[in-house]
């Protein structure tokens, strides 16, 4: 063995990104990413930077994520802050902090009580996120470095992402991933910072042939090293710092390297063959070590993880010192493991599977000893040992202590591998599959659990159990899409199971009355009926409020007005407090049926509701992102589409993994721009998100996409086929009895049958909707009947009568507010009025014009101002003003005005949210709502604008 330098003594290559991160730490709050691939120094620069004097007054704040999971969410963090309880012991923590002592048991002596727990498991993770926040706001000035997010458990993911909104004022951190590894979660945490957060997104490159020969200079002490030699290196090691590291160890192990006139140099180029990569290299070293000492580097490898010295060493002290020499490990506090994950993997592999076995049943021996036991890593290498049994207990405890701390991913894993992988009691599988149901339900990409249900179903079970199993079925038929027509029956089924748990029952009645489950109207009402009947009998009041909302979204969008009655209650509910998930997850349906069936009004009041108070506990994002697509979704419906496109590309970024919003999504996109004239869009184009649609059984959806394609065939002038889809679509509007929401692609589907010389079918389908339509609560019936009649006049030469409907229609739409509705029925009470020279034509047109010009509609603006060309007006030049907003919801909340004042007064967000004890982020909304309301552009003009005290 030839001894020597392992590691650079120097930083090679990465100068200009230790200077800007060096920079960058220089302030707070500041966020840093350095990213890169396996082996391209990420560590070693994030170990510079900590390293140099700027960093000197911090306290370093340090945790990696590993690859062997550990049922315990947040691992890195809690790595990073355990041992600062004597730094927090002079601290001034809310009670907010004490939710962390079964998180941080290490903290206790410095943590305040732990707060009562909550119903609501988003609002616990919440309240734990609130608690870490503070306890690093009071270490600093600090700076908290958590590498390998690739590896990262996602309660990991969802906190930094929300200290990214709250971040301290007196915090940096520093973020490590490999690129290729990172989920898009990890990639998101930093995507939408706050301007008063510093910023740094650093990607290393690999090395180039002259770093190569410097970092081979300094690791091997000399000056410089051969041309040939370097190049030859660099090639070999394709610009990876580690494989140029174990390149020369493996060289200078061989004996292979020799002084050539002052510098190094390889022997001659035919007489070595090094190994490309590091695995080979890695391999080749462990193989020269002596036995001893090789089995202490094969243990390491199959611990994975830096174990304490005496576990790894089992007394022989030699053969620790042997393999410390060698390089190939490294010790710190008294841990020892590999320098690197690869080249540990590259050893564990080489191990022939008998032996790694043994190692395996070794090592589970060795974690056990470990404290507290790391349940993951003595399930992995139970596991890998063959110890089935022993796995098996293992694994089912690390989940249920998973599911305990609310990692409700890893609790997945773990309980999908061993339903998948063992056989077990019927009870036992029954009881485990629920568990993994519910925890499934909660994950963004659930694991396949549908099988795994079907198959305790087949079972003899308790009934409760079977109950749950029953709804967990549906619920993920429903989710998945895989059976739309099994979905009602497994609903059923569930109901009749669920007795004696009446918040589930309630839940699965609803899901046999939703319009979308095929059933007659009849059956599904009396279903709803009897959900409601249930909820007194329910003790839970998130569940209570679940299903609330749910009965209430089916109510507006079918035209029963008991849903105002219904949001009431879950208004009176909820008053006075911060909503917690599944409230805002009501409030967001309601709002979103309410929009669609021509409330616009209230249904944005309870979306924004949604979003203004259900923000804090909402950890990833996802609920308020819900909330703003519907919001998109009111703003196209409205007429609002001022920086609509925008909005829309950006929620499209944020939902690219979620078809289930992306499809809303896409529709409103494509008819945006259709009317907009933002690019061609073509017929197919609809045609297919028309079939998407259907297809996911978003049948309300299906109206914004079917009335533009009835439009564009129609003025392209083959309307035929579009009244073809129309009327498939009108089939699924017919069994859902959504006849509120169908209105809406009335006026177009009667244009095209007009077009189309279908005159009797157009009466006939304008008088079907009457009749559907009467007695139901739907605001735009008048609006759109009047619109459909008023074609028919207009067809047949009545002017006078087509007239007054369309002028009716028009402002009717108005008042909603649906202002390209209201545009088109001014052009057509326009052209009805100059048929028989009326003289409001002209107030008409201008009043068309002024709508269109002000939404951005081109081609609705030409045609409408050819019509006045042809009467020989020429209509006003439009105002140069943005889209015309919805009148009457400009009045600011309470919030959003104190909000507004603080601002206006020139404090900066996080003063504000110090202040009020709010996030920077929810600041940030009520200051931008603030100023969308009152028209201002800057808060200079916003101080200015605010109503008087």
């Amino acid at each position: 063995m030839h001894a020597g330098r392992v590691v650079s003594p120097v930083l090679v290559g990465r100068e200009k990104e230790l200077a800007r991160l060096v920079s960058l730490v220089a302030t707070a709050p500041a966020v840093a990413v350095v990213e890169g691939e396996a082996g391209i120094g990420k560590s070693r620069l994030a170990a510079e930077l900590l390293g140099a004097p700027a960093v000197a007054g911090l306290r370093v704040l340090g945790g990696a994520c590993v690859q062997i999971r550990e049922p315990f969410p947040l691992g890195p963090v809690v790595e990073a802050l355990r041992e600062r309880a004597s730094d927090l012991a002079e601290a001034d923590l809310s009670p907010v902090a004490g939710a962390l002592r079964e998180l941080l048991p290490e903290l206790a002596a410095a943590l305040p009580a732990a707060p009562p727990p909550l119903d609501d498991r988003a609002a616990e993770r919440h309240r734990v996120f609130r608690g870490l926040a503070e306890v690093l706001s009071a270490l600093g000035p600090a700076i908290l470095v958590i590498e390998d997010l690739h590896w990262a458990d996602e309660q990991t993911v969802e906190f930094l992402t929300y200290l990214m909104s709250v971040l301290p004022g007196t915090l940096r951190v520093l973020l490590t991933y490999r690129g290729e590894e990172a989920p898009a979660a990890v990639r998101a945490i930093t995507a939408r910072t706050a301007d008063t957060i510093s910023g740094e997104h650093l990607v290393l490159p690999p090395l180039d042939a002259a770093q190569t020969r410097a970092m081979a200079s300094a690791i091997l002490e000399t000056d410089e090293v051969t041309a040939e030699f370097a190049e030859h290196l660099h090639t070999r090691a394709s610009g990876l710092p580690l494989a140029v590291q174990e390149l020369l160890a493996l060289l200078r192990t061989r004996g292979t390297l020799i002084r050539w006139e002052g510098g190094w140099a390889r022997r001659a180029l035919d007489e070595l063959d090094v190994p490309s990569g590091v695995r080979a290299s890695v391999q080749e070293r462990v193989a020269r070590l002596s036995p001893a000492a090789k089995e202490v580097a094969e243990r390491a490898a199959v611990l994975h993880v830096p174990v304490p010295v005496g576990l790894l060493a089992g007394g022989d002290v030699e053969a620790m010192d042997e393999v410390l020499g060698s390089g190939l490990l490294t010790g710190t506090d008294g841990l020892v493991g590999f320098r690197h994950a690869l080249a540990a993997q590259a050893v564990h592999d080489a191990i022939p599977l008998g032996r790694r076995q043994a190692l395996h049943a070794a090592a589970a021996d060795t974690v056990r000893r470990l404290r507290p036991v790391p349940l993951g890593r003595l399930a992995h290498h139970l596991r890998h040992a063959g110890r089935t049994g022993s796995w098996l207990e293992t694994a089912i405890a690390a989940a249920e202590q998973a599911s305990r701390l609310g990692d409700d991913a890893e609790a997945g894993r773990l309980l999908e591998d061993v339903l998948n992988n063992t056989d077990l009691p019927a009870g036992r599988r029954a009881e485990l599959t629920v568990k993994l149901g519910w925890a499934a339900l909660e994950l963004l990409r659930p694991p396949p659990v549908v099988p795994l249900i079907t198959r305790a179903l087949e079972q003899d079970v308790p009934r409760p159990l079977r109950g749950n199993l029953r709804l967990l079925h549906a619920l993920h038929l429903e989710r998945t899409r895989t059976d739309n027509a099994g979905v009602p029956d497994a609903f059923a089924q569930a109901a009749e199971d669920l007795e004696s748990q009446p918040g589930l029952a309630a839940w699965a009645m609803v899901g046999v009355g939703h319009p979308t489950g095929g059933r007659p109207v009849g059956e599904r009402k009396v279903w709803l009926q009897k959900a409601l009947a249930t909820l007194p009998a329910v003790d839970d009041p998130a569940m209570r409020m679940l299903v609330l909302g749910k009965v209430a979204m089916i109510f507006v969008e079918v035209g029963d007005p008991r849903w105002a009655g219904l949001t009431d209650d879950l208004r009176r509910e909820t008053a006075g407090r911060r909503l917690l998930r599944r409230e805002v997850n009501a409030y967001r349906s309601i709002g979103g049926g309410a929009v669609f069936s021509g409330h616009h009004r209230e249904g944005r009041r309870l979306l924004v509701a949604a979003i203004e108070e259900g923000a804090e506990p909402d950890l990833r994002g996802r609920l308020e992102l819900r909330g703003l697509v519907n919001l998109a979704v009111a703003d196209y419906l409205d007429g609002a589409w001022e920086g609509l496109a925008a909005r829309l590309e950006k929620l499209l970024d944020d939902f690219g993994d979620e078809p289930g919003e992306r499809v809303l999504l896409d529709i409103v996109t494509i008819c945006l721009d259709a009317v907009q004239g933002r690019r061609e869009v073509g017929l197919p184009l609809l045609l297919d998100v028309i079939d998407t649609a259907r297809a996911r059984g978003h049948f309300d959806d299906l109206v914004l996409p079917v009335a533009m394609l009835l439009r564009l065939a129609t003025a392209r002038g083959a309307p035929e086929p579009a009244i073809a889809t129309a009327a498939e679509a009108a089939v699924h509007w017919e069994a859902s009895g959504l006849w509120p929401v169908a209105v809406r692609v009335l006026p177009a589907l009667t244009e095209a049958l007009l077009a189309a010389g279908r005159f009797a079918d157009a009466v006939d389908v304008v008088e079907q909707h009457a009749s559907r339509l009467a007695g139901l609560d739907a605001p735009l019936a008048g609006s759109v009947l009047g619109h459909a009649r008023g074609l028919l006049a207009e067809a047949e030469g009545r002017w006078a009568e087509a007239a007054a409907g369309f002028a009716a229609a028009a402002d009717a739409f108005e008042q909603i507010p649906a202002l390209y509705e209201a545009a088109q029925a001014h052009e057509h009470a326009a052209a009805c009025l100059f048929a028989f020279d009326e003289p409001g034509a002209a107030g008409r047109l201008r009043q068309a014009v002024t709508l269109y010009a002000d939404l951005g509609a081109r081609a609705d603006l030409d045609r409408a101002t050819g019509l006045g060309r042809r009467w020989g007006i020429r209509p006003p030049a439009p105002a140069q003003h943005g889209p015309a907003q919805p009148g009457g919801d400009h009045a600011l909340s309470a919030r959003q005005e104190q909000v507004a004042r603080l601002a206006a007064e020139g404090l900066t967000n996080q003063e504000i949210a110090r202040r009020l004890f709010l996030s920077p982020k929810t600041v940030d909304k009520h200051v931008s709502a603030a100023m969308r309301k009152v028209g201002a552009r800057s808060r200079t003009e916003l101080a200015r604008l605010l109503p008087s005290s």
